[in-house]
């Protein structure tokens, strides 16, 4: 019988979390053969991301998944693996039968994905329970050979590239929009509430190039209606100037990579959605998740170091700076920003293409997971 892999989330107040546990679960099972248990506490917020999850049923399977509250009691059979993502920590009573058994699972430490130089170090280096007698291990996602890679499923650059014209075409009117003109340049918006959305559209529509801005429903929409000072509750699109802004619902994961694929340029937000990002092989901006002691600006431009290796040094100055400014950090955004953009853009294109071809040849997570674990139990 496949061996037993729980893993454990706690949803704290954005999609990234359960996203990237849900990809996980899919991969390992799809590709790996595993049997996977997901432990959440919110399984409403999965269901957006996975519409065939019922937030009021659990244990319920989905996609050859088990799906259970985090609430729940432990199963009767003990998982072989057990996977805390992002320090999330364990039931205590789930923690107090691991440690009762005479051969105890192997406990994992998902972490954040980040390209700071320190992770390397920290890659897989062990950490004792500081009461019980279980050992945990650390899991760095990276960037790197000495980390612990990106998620990708196998198939996934095979499906990217299989996204022709006819493809986007179906894309865009399946969501009752018109299929956009080959002149129009086409972004996808997804961002936290504090990006400077205001000036992005503000420098888009005073451009006098045309764009269409397709935000998915969330955070973002009190901004964009109150840009246009929209009344009508029903209204999916609105225009000022060059600019087009069209209100998309709420995309499951499979349908925002096509969202990915169909724009020439993604504003990401998160971990999850800035991999897909670079998968997609379009340009990118990315905005992290804000913390107070800022380290989220030193999690961007490490990870600028690692994006825009390569890049053409007529490229890189209004790359960073696009970077920058939307996050909040050495300048505020202008007119003269998105200009700078219109003029690199192509150069920025082929440089998004090269990189995303870059990681794909470098370790995939859950494999190197797998390897992990069969390393320690064998």
């Amino acid at each position: 019988m496949p061996p037993i892999w729980d893993i454990f989330c706690k949803v704290v107040d954005n999609f990234g979390d359960a996203g990237v546990c849900w990809r996980l679960a899919q991969i390992l099972q799809r590709e790996h053969g595993l049997r996977v248990r997901l432990w959440l506490d919110d399984l409403a917020t999965l269901r957006a991301l996975a519409p065939a999850v019922d937030p009021a049923s659990a244990p319920q399977e989905v996609e050859g998944i088990s799906i259970l509250r985090w609430t729940d009691q432990p199963a009767m059979h003990d998982a072989d693996v057990v996977i805390e993502a992002f320090g999330c920590g364990l039931p205590d009573a789930y923690v107090t039968r691991m440690a009762a058994r005479s051969c105890p699972p192997l406990w994992i430490v998902l972490e954040y994905l980040s390209a700071e130089s320190w992770v390397d170090s920290h890659h897989g280096m062990p950490s004792p329970h500081p009461r019980l007698s279980l050992q945990r291990y650390f899991f760095f996602p990276g960037f790197t050979a000495a980390s612990g890679g990106l998620l990708r499923e196998a198939d996934l650059i095979g499906r990217r590239e299989a996204f022709g014209d006819g493809a986007r075409s179906a894309f865009w009117r399946n969501l009752s929009f018109d299929v956009p003109a080959p002149s129009v340049l086409t972004l996808s918006l997804f961002a936290y509430a504090d990006a400077p959305v205001t000036a992005l559209l503000t420098a888009i529509a005073n451009d006098g190039e045309p764009a269409i801005v397709a935000v998915p429903d969330g955070v973002l929409m009190p901004s964009v209606r109150a840009f246009f000072g929209a009344t009508d509750d029903a209204a999916r699109s609105w225009r000022r100037g060059a600019l087009e802004v069209r209100a998309l619902p709420f995309l499951p994961q499979w349908r925002y990579d096509e969202l990915l694929w169909a724009c020439e340029l993604n504003f990401v937000r998160g971990e999850d959605s800035l991999v897909r990002a670079l998968w997609a092989a379009r340009p990118l901006v990315w905005q992290p998740y804000r913390q107070d002691d800022g380290a989220h600006l030193r999690k961007m431009e490490a990870f600028l170091q690692h994006y825009c290796a390569g890049m053409s040094a007529a490229a890189l100055g209004p790359v960073t700076a696009l970077w920058r400014a939307w996050n909040g950090a050495a300048v505020d955004w202008n007119t003269a920003l998105w200009s700078e953009f219109r003029a690199v853009r192509e150069d920025w294109a082929v440089h998004a293409g090269r990189r995303a071809q870059d990681f794909a040849e470098s370790a995939e997570m859950a494999a190197e997971l797998v390897k992990f674990v069969r390393n320690r139990v064998e």
